[in-house]
């Protein structure tokens, strides 16, 4: 990504764009953390996948070529694409929000963030893909900054929570590559995985949220929090960065997509009062720079 690509106007309209996603993205976390104060974490996760797989349906009913391709699915890629679901958005989804619900944001996303390190890992047996030296550096230096910022290790936080965190790395890690698998066949548009994954993984998490945690009445203020979160934060974002993939390079989105661990952290300080000291920031930052460095050499 060079001064001369950004500035040119074509280059600078998919960048902004992008950025404007992972800005609604790291939101997000804001506004679960606020939402968790009326919300059970699997009911209101189930209902911010619910909500957004409905906004998204449309677009694959109105598209014969989509809507064709759902038809015509056998019983392999539905067995595929419901397994992508329960393991992206059931548990995924799931265990971040219980995190959440139990961690601040910022060791629960400084957590979450060691998943392209893993990615890259599980690449090896499951993908045929093998980490670079710059990789492996990448993954040193991100673990640095984990000790860096957990030191002198003490539990802050609830086991739960950080169960929680660990099970949604897993899953994500786990999520991650079996989407790759899938994606990287090609033998379906990248909406039509989307859609059937996340309906079957969102109304599953929804049941057992609503079955193990109840369904409260809510307020119009987590109303309005779940419907933003799963209209503008998950459908409308995840169609418009799906809109800059086809314009940026895997570089380029890879290294817009890294500044999320940041953008958490500042949101994080500025509006739940998280602490931000020295340590911190340098932790934060080590482990940014190393997931960095995985991400740029996958790309």
């Amino acid at each position: 990504m060079n001064a001369k690509s950004i500035l040119s106007p074509n280059h600078l309209v998919p960048v902004l764009e992008a950025l404007l996603v992972t800005v609604l993205w790291s939101t997000s976390w804001v506004l679960i953390k606020y939402g968790l104060d009326d919300i059970p974490a699997l009911t209101f996760a189930g209902l911010r996948y619910t909500l957004a797989f409905l906004v998204l349906v449309p677009f694959v009913l109105l598209r014969p070529k989509h809507f064709e391709a759902v038809k015509s699915l056998d019983r392999r890629q539905w067995t595929q694409l419901s397994l992508l679901g329960l393991v992206f958005y059931t548990l995924t989804q799931g265990a971040m929000f219980m995190a959440l619900a139990h961690m601040p944001a910022m060791p629960t996303s400084l957590i979450l963030s060691f998943s392209p390190a893993a990615v890259a890992l599980l690449g090896v047996p499951f993908l045929g893909e093998y980490p670079s030296r710059l990789q492996w550096g990448g993954m040193v230096i991100f673990l640095a900054g984990i000790l860096v910022y957990f030191y002198p290790f003490e539990m802050v936080f609830k086991a739960l929570g950080l169960a929680a965190a660990l099970v949604g790395l897993v899953a994500n890690v786990v999520g991650s590559v079996m989407g790759r698998a899938v994606n990287r066949r090609r033998d379906l548009h990248p909406l039509v995985v989307t859609v059937v994954s996340m309906g079957v993984g969102a109304v599953v998490l929804l049941l057992i949220g609503v079955a193990a945690q109840g369904l409260p009445t809510l307020s119009g203020k987590s109303w309005g929090i779940v419907i933003y979160l799963a209209v503008v934060n998950t459908a409308l974002a995840f169609t418009l960065w799906n809109h800059t993939l086809r314009q940026l390079t895997a570089m380029e989105s890879s290294i817009i997509n890294n500044t999320m661990l940041l953008q958490i952290v500042i949101l994080a300080w500025a509006f739940l009062g998280e602490p931000l000291g020295w340590k911190a920031v340098l932790g934060i930052g080590l482990a940014a720079i190393g997931a960095l460095l995985v991400q740029l050499r996958r790309a």
